[in-house]
């Protein structure tokens, strides 16, 4: 059954036909909706559109005009309605920060039907939850992207919901082919996914700074030691990635006995870099649980909202 607002936005995609029907096939008569505008929410939209899905029937909402207009740039459909972002949707990112997610899921919920398919990248919030706040037999995923979806070098893991359907799970496939790597896994596996990959990225630009300010301070100038220092990390990544070696296999092969990388190797052991990597993706790791520790629904004291929270 359609709600009123659905029935003035307009007939949603395949009402009335078997549930498994925009499932089943890619084609670029699906639409796709983002609720927030945030950095996610931006990654897995650029990621997107290099495949079937049409600009214009994608839609975007955030209550600030600010930030949606990296959205029209992409000529994509921007609204403050989180509501026409749902009515005018087969699937739905739900991209806010997590402490929002109960206050959006509120909002939204007498709109979704059982055409839906609600995809929450918000850290933390577990499918628990947001079966909770959805109606019954609700199709819900849980997804944890990276910014590289941008650049379409996105690692991005999913676990489906209690009533996710196989058919569910391939269209999200489907959908994000384009954004990078697609894992699915158990729910466990997201929160850590979140410190690894999620906050790992921020991780990564840290040591590609200090690699570079490791040559300033020894007389290279400052851009050129960024872009040499950028294209280590890629090569180096691409390389990992294509080889199908473990990391230390490779390590070994850069050493000689007695040159620079085992002297340098030596010099970040003895700073504890491999001990505070391992330690900042735990930190990453738990912080993303206690997220998922929040209470939920009704329980939930929202505090005042801002615009650059969507």
């Amino acid at each position: 059954m359609e709600c009123d607002k659905c029935q003035k936005v307009g007939k949603p995609l395949n009402v009335g036909q078997p549930r498994q029907c925009i499932k089943v096939k890619m084609d670029s008569q699906l639409k796709v909706g983002f609720i927030g505008a945030g950095n996610m929410a931006f990654g897995i939209a650029k990621g997107i559109l290099p495949g079937d899905v049409l600009p214009e029937h994608v839609t975007v909402s955030a209550p600030s005009s600010k930030n949606l207009e990296r959205f029209q740039e992409l000529g994509v459909e921007v609204t403050h309605s989180n509501e026409d972002v749902v009515c005018g949707s087969d699937v739905v990112f739900v991209a806010v920060k997590p402490l929002l997610v109960p206050l959006v899921l509120t909002e939204i919920c007498q709109h979704v039907t059982n055409k839906h398919v609600i995809v929450s990248v918000a850290a933390g919030v577990t499918l628990a939850t947001l079966e909770e706040l959805l109606p019954e037999n609700s199709s819900v995923i849980r997804l944890m992207p990276n910014l590289p979806c941008v650049v379409q070098e996105g690692a991005l893991l999913f676990a489906r919901g209690t009533h996710a359907k196989p058919e569910d799970c391939a269209l999200l496939r489907s959908l994000l082919q384009h954004c990078g790597l697609v894992e699915e896994g158990p729910e466990a596996w997201i929160d850590i996914h979140t410190g690894l990959s999620g906050s790992g990225v921020a991780f990564v630009y840290l040591f590609a700074e200090a690699l570079a300010e490791g040559a300033v301070k020894m007389g290279m100038p400052s851009a050129l030691a960024q872009s040499i220092a950028s294209q280590t990390v890629l090569g180096a990544g691409r390389l990992l990635r294509d080889s199908g070696k473990h990391p230390a296999q490779l390590r070994s092969e850069v050493c000689t006995p007695g040159g620079t990388t085992i002297h340098g190797l030596h010099a970040l052991e003895r700073g504890g870099v491999r001990a505070s990597v391992m330690s900042a993706v735990e930190s990453a790791t738990e912080r993303a649980r206690e997220f998922g520790q929040q209470p939920a629904a009704g329980s939930v004291v929202f505090r005042t909202i801002k615009t650059d929270d969507f």
